[in-house]
């Protein structure tokens, strides 16, 4: 991934030459994209250098994306060298793009950091997702699960959980998102509470019941899971008893 990270560096840094050259004659607009494809650009080096840490599903769309804006940033200011006519509201909607971009990146660093103290605080969700917000939500909530502290990662088991009871869709994202990995390592390693909610949520996600996992990279085979389920449930028929939602004996 640091390599498409890399790429993405070149590109923001051809989107800010072009804008520098472009800018005499057409000063405001350009001035514009060139401050905002420097600024891409710096985000962009402070990710590539944390690359192996970042959440990967959303940081691949999220490059993706980024490339698409910078490619087309880069032909608007190419035709704007040639004098071709081009209507400020296209530089406007540009500009926004890049806006969206940098919102995205800088939330990416935001949620993938151990220690958010180092990083620009980012409230709300990428605008990637705005199109989508429950899969910002649960980006936010896997992200958690990955980075966050004890108590942290036990609440995004119980939001994943919840969100897994409540829409077969929204169980899905979880599994295509990458949920499955951090839910099995708190179940194994997290505290009590965080134990059980992420076994709940990987009952109500129908793992189990499957009897399939497919889990790359998985430190939990599909035995000890059962096993580790089976003991959770003999002591704690319940395994969350502040959400009456989540009555784990319905379905055995």
């Amino acid at each position: 991934m640091k390599q498409r990270f890399e790429e993405s560096i070149q590109l923001a840094d051809r989107v800010t030459k072009a804008a520098e050259e472009v800018s005499s004659f057409k000063q405001q607009e350009c001035g514009d994209i060139k401050s905002k494809a420097d600024k891409l650009s710096n985000l962009l080096k402070q990710a590539a250098m944390v690359s192996t840490e970042l959440y990967e599903q959303p940081a691949l769309l999220i490059l993706f994306e980024i490339e698409r804006v910078l490619n087309k940033a880069l032909s608007l200011l190419f035709k704007k060298l040639i004098f071709i006519i081009i209507p400020a509201s296209t530089f406007r909607k540009t500009s926004s793009q890049l806006e969206n971009s940098i919102g995205d990146v800088s939330w990416l660093l935001y949620i993938s950091s151990h220690d958010n103290q180092y990083v620009e605080e980012y409230l709300g969700f990428p605008p990637i997702s705005t199109n989508d917000p429950m899969i910002g939500f649960i980006w936010d909530q896997i992200a958690s699960l990955c980075t966050g502290k004890p108590e942290d990662r036990s609440n995004a088991a119980l939001i994943l959980a919840l969100l897994a009871h409540q829409s077969d869709r929204f169980a899905k994202i979880i599994m295509a998102e990458g949920g499955v990995v951090p839910l099995l390592k708190l179940m194994k390693e997290g505290n009590t509470q965080g134990q059980e909610n992420a076994a709940t949520a990987i009952r109500l996600l129908k793992l189990i019941d499957s009897a399939i996992i497919l889990i790359t990279n998985s430190t939990m085979r599909t035995s000890e899971l059962s096993a580790h389920t089976t003991r959770t449930r003999a002591g704690n028929p319940r395994l969350c008893d502040s959400c009456p939602l989540l009555d784990l004996r319905k379905g055995y």
